[in-house]
């Protein structure tokens, strides 16, 4: 009782030399009543993730599956469309880096166009590939765990997009390759990849090369919605009108 006595005084004491010297009163109060929660054992850094709005961790678990859900078909309809990809210089998809070889030696042919079809041919494959992800990317929303969801709150403007990135990366392309596989024969880049490695293995003393074209539109396919989906969710975390229902209102309209 001395000890918590003694800290209202020096609180007190403080406050009164701060008027006295004339100082800034909001910053020296404000400095003083952290000082004296912290001599109390009430620092505010101690404060749970929406512990003055009321909100509960299932209110929040639930802000957060609905913020990146929405997100996600935000992202979806965008990157899901003719040049989703192929004209958004973010995330167009290159050849692989594994064709350097085959690039440059029917580069030197003349060939340069057969490589242009294939480049072009693989971003449509990721284009029409998005939109029948979509039901995949909202099951696996439904899974993110309870337990992170105070700690991912109060996060980077990201952070639930980067967690859900991070658990469910690997299940999610597991799940999204037969999904790839069919687009790629859709749009012709299978049959496109055939004719540029034929025509390459007829120029003499060229090293051998491939590429494994569903995994690499996977990655890269699932790599730009994530950096879009990461945009999203700063952007319902910063914006009011982006929180599109009366759950996104509730829960980041707290913060």
């Amino acid at each position: 009782m001395k000890n918590l006595a003694f800290s209202f005084r020096a609180i007190a004491a403080a406050a009164l030399l701060a008027l006295l010297s004339g100082a800034p009163a909001t910053a020296q109060l404000g400095d003083m009543l952290k000082k004296g929660q912290d001599m109390l054992g009430g620092s505010s850094g101690s404060a749970r993730p929406g512990a003055g709005s009321g909100l509960s961790t299932s209110d929040i678990a639930s802000g957060l599956k609905e913020a990146l859900r929405v997100g996600s078909e935000r992202v979806v309809s965008q990157v899901g469309k003719a040049d989703g990809y192929n004209k958004d210089p973010s995330i167009h998809l290159p050849l692989p880096g594994s064709l350097k070889s085959v690039q440059s030696a029917l580069n030197a042919a003349g060939m340069s166009g057969m490589l242009d079809d294939l480049e072009l041919k693989l971003n449509r494959a990721a284009e029409a590939a998005a939109p029948k992800a979509r039901k995949l990317f909202v099951d696996a929303i439904s899974e993110m765990s309870i337990d992170d969801a105070r700690k991912i709150y109060d996060g980077p403007k990201d952070a639930a997009t980067r967690y859900f990135q991070s658990k469910m990366s690997k299940p999610l392309a597991a799940e999204m390759t037969p999904v790839v596989s069919q687009s790629l024969a859709e749009v012709g880049a299978v049959k496109s990849y055939d004719n540029v490695m034929g025509q390459y293995r007829n120029i003499p003393m060229v090293p051998d090369a491939k590429a494994n074209l569903t995994s690499y539109v996977v990655e890269k396919g699932m790599d730009g919605i994530f950096l879009y989906l990461g945009k999203e969710e700063a952007a319902i975390r910063d914006n009011p009108v982006e929180r599109s229902t009366a759950l996104l209102q509730k829960v980041f309209g707290a913060k």
